[in-house]
């Protein structure tokens, strides 16, 4: 029976939570996860899944805002883990935690590449055909362990966010099982730093497209789901987007051609086909629609 230490705040650690928990060899002791945070627009306190899940099976939680809080390295040796479990924490651990047992992250990219905060996002921006899940011996450093394991997984080419953070948390599960039950087998891999990449944090501002490369209004149509999503200058949100050619030259945000099923719209560098156009405070409406009610026909500028 190993006993376990586990980090982790959003659904994907949730979802790897889980399956430690059901697993008849492991001993999941302690869970560590942020703060309670305020959501939506009624400023609701809400806890992370992480610790809704941890309290259904009777597992003791703790929320620093800091892992350097008295107390928190004493709460953790108490436990005597094998191992300390980490899946998108959200805080870098300090030495004097990172000394009491082998800690294994579970990073969603295939490291070296996409070390930082938001990995299946920048695999969806720049395109990538391929990408995976790491487990990793953490250090000081961010993302920066020698490799333990990895899975990898073919991108298809119409595949959003959802799906993929979906697919890459079912891999994240197998891999936690895999690396914890073979640890002592497992020869740790140092990382390449040559070849090692940064991804920031999302910001709103990034959903902002410009009509100038259609692959790159794409790309974050894909990587944007959910927030902060793709909306022009005047904040109007587009969503149900296809990529019809990368190629073509053209006069950006000219009307092509307008159909029941959506509206199709220049790029400097090719074209989109729209769906939904969903203006500020308005519910969305089909693009046909938004075109009838905007007066606007096929050759003329849709957004001013």
């Amino acid at each position: 029976m190993k006993k376990i230490v586990y980090m982790g705040t959003p659904n994907y650690a949730k979802e790897i939570l889980e399956v430690l928990i059901d697993a008849d060899d492991i001993e999941v002791s302690l869970v560590l996860t942020q703060p309670d945070r305020v959501v939506g627009r009624k400023r609701i306190l809400t806890p992370p899944s992480v610790k809704v899940l941890a309290k259904e099976h009777n597992i003791e939680v703790l929320q620093p805002h800091k892992l350097i809080e008295d107390g928190i390295k004493e709460a953790i040796e108490k436990v005597s883990p094998d191992f300390i479990i980490v899946a998108a924490f959200g805080q870098i651990l300090p030495k004097n935690i990172l000394d009491i047992a082998p800690c294994i992250n579970l990073h969603a990219s295939l490291l070296p590449q996409y070390r930082g905060a938001s990995p299946i996002q920048q695999s969806l921006l720049n395109g990538d055909k391929i990408t995976g899940v790491t487990s990793m011996l953490m250090e000081e450093g961010l993302d920066t362990g020698d490799i333990l394991e990895k899975i990898e997984f073919e991108i298809p080419k119409d595949m959003r966010l959802i799906e993929l953070t979906d697919k890459l948390t079912k891999d994240a599960s197998i891999l936690t099982l895999s690396t914890i039950r073979n640890y002592a087998n497992l020869t740790p891999i140092p990382q390449d730093n040559e070849l090692s990449t940064l991804c920031k944090k999302i910001k709103k501002s990034d959903g902002e497209i410009d009509f100038e490369n259609t692959l790159d209004i794409y790309n974050r149509y894909r990587a944007f789901e959910g927030w902060p999503e793709i909306y022009t200058k005047d904040g109007i949100k587009l969503d149900s987007v296809e990529l019809i050619d990368e190629d073509s030259q053209n006069t950006k945000q000219t009307i092509l051609e307008i159909t029941k099923k959506g509206i199709v719209v220049a790029c400097s560098n090719g074209t989109i086909k729209i769906g939904l156009i969903q203006p500020p405070s308005k519910k969305p409406m089909n693009a046909k629609a938004y075109c009838v009610t905007k007066e606007l026909k096929v050759g003329d500028i849709i957004f001013q």
